[in-house]
């Protein structure tokens, strides 16, 4: 066990998550979210958790498996046409996971959501983290449409399965 880690994560208050991403970010995230489902077949959910629970730091789990976890538990998995995707924020270790359901898993390799993840995580080591999230959904909006182009007649009837507001853990 990383006692340092441990520490790290024990000792970080819950102001830390809100003054990253406080109301008006998450309005913005929110509707960044609602405007680029429009354009698409996919669903997204953004997800920030602060410190990770003392089991998953006593067993050194990483974000990726914590992600694969919330990814479960919000049943980002169960939509009609398997097709959400979740950013997962680890923000005390800054590390940032995308996974998607297999419908969309199939058409965007793992080395697209990678240079997103990179990408936003260069951001937050800036302290832009609204900025960050807002650069990465759109990047993932733009795959989706690429991949996932929404039906003519979608417009704004389109299924919405996932919440768009912004989950802090």
């Amino acid at each position: 066990m990383n006692l340092r880690r441990l520490l790290k994560h024990a000792v970080a208050p819950g102001w830390m998550t809100r003054r990253a991403f406080p109301a008006e970010a998450l309005r913005a995230i929110e509707s960044a979210v609602r405007d680029l489902e429009r354009r698409h077949a996919g669903e997204l959910r953004f997800v920030v958790e602060g410190g990770l629970p003392f089991q998953h730091l006593w067993r050194e789990a990483t974000a990726r498996e914590r992600a694969l976890e919330v990814f479960s538990q919000l049943r980002v998995w169960d939509t009609e046409r398997n097709n959400g995707v979740l950013i997962y924020l680890q923000l005390i270790d800054r590390r940032v996971e995308i996974l998607a359901d297999r419908g969309i898993n199939a058409k965007v390799p793992q080395p697209e959501w990678d240079a997103v993840c990179r990408q936003m995580e260069s951001m937050f080591r800036a302290g832009a983290f609204l900025k960050g999230v807002l650069q990465a959904v759109d990047s993932i909006g733009r795959l989706l449409e690429r991949h996932f182009p929404a039906a003519p007649d979608q417009g704004s009837t389109a299924l919405n399965e996932l919440p768009d507001r912004p989950l802090l853990l």
